[in-house]
């Protein structure tokens, strides 16, 4: 079954092939893979690199912002070189740089519900690294529709929250938090910190 396999990506992967739980059939379940991430900040530029790295076929990334230096200390994608830079055009560099075995699809704008659809459903699962409550929501709600999971993460100062939706059928991010809080609520990593 290794036969499927680059000489590169057999040695690349060799740390996972030789699990039994994973093996050759679990490393072909990555690269046929179509996995959307949604930001490419604090949370999503760490979950596409070590997909990239662990084999995922296609990534695609939805990012519409530039590196700012407050990005640095937590944004491991990019680096003070990078500072004024698309987001996008780094990460795809360090990416592709990592494991060129991964095909990128980037996504230069904001989700909307115009296009939100569209984009989401070119994959097998989303992850929402998103910042803003909106655009969490917009996840859930095109996510549902679609018919695919979502993995949602947040983080404010020193706490996280990571879960998994729709899996099975299973409930959605709307389904825990009806309703988003008030604008103004809750601050952002600017206000509070992180």
């Amino acid at each position: 079954m290794l036969g499927m396999f680059t000489a590169d990506e057999v040695q690349r992967y060799s740390r996972q092939l030789s699990m039994p739980e994973f093996g050759a059939g679990g490393q072909q379940k990555l690269h046929d893979a179509r996995v959307l991430v949604i930001g490419a900040g604090g949370l999503g530029s760490p979950a596409a690199i070590y997909l990239a790295a662990a084999g995922v076929g296609t990534l695609g990334i939805v990012e519409f912002d530039t590196v700012d230096l407050t990005n640095i200390h937590r944004q491991i994608l990019y680096n003070s070189a990078d500072v004024g830079a698309r987001k996008l055009d780094v990460a795809r560099e360090r990416i592709v740089a990592a494991n060129p075995n991964v095909s990128v699809e980037c996504f230069d704008t904001r989700l909307t519900s115009a296009n939100a659809i569209d984009v989401l459903q070119r994959f097998d699962v989303v992850i929402d690294a998103s910042d803003n409550f909106p655009t969490r929501y917009l996840v859930n709600d095109a996510s549902v529709i679609v018919g695919i999971p979502s993995i949602y993460g947040s983080i404010h100062r020193f706490e996280g929250q990571l879960s998994v939706f729709g899996a099975g059928d299973g409930p959605c991010y709307r389904c825990l938090f009806r309703e988003p809080p008030p604008a103004g609520a809750v601050p952002s990593c600017a206000e509070a910190g992180v």
